[in-house]
């Protein structure tokens, strides 16, 4: 099954026609928003890839808890 997603302006634009791989493998900077500068920061917390970032136990707990806080009362 193909599955197609259109991240358009959440990719810097030297990513945005990369493959999956190849973003997941680049350093956080290929997302739109962060710089050099961040990656250097991250790095320092042994995050240097797209991946580090996504599958950080840290950042991944944030994520789900800000998607909960929509659905809780």
């Amino acid at each position: 099954m193909a599955i197609s997603i259109e991240l358009g302006k959440k990719l810097d634009k030297a990513y945005e026609n990369k493959s999956l791989d190849e973003v997941l493998a680049a350093p956080p900077s290929a997302l739109a928003g962060l710089t050099e500068k961040h990656d250097e920061m991250l790095a320092s917390m042994g995050i240097n890839t797209v991946r580090d970032l996504g599958s950080n136990k840290f950042f991944a707990t944030a994520g789900v808890l800000v998607a909960l806080s929509g659905h809780v009362d």
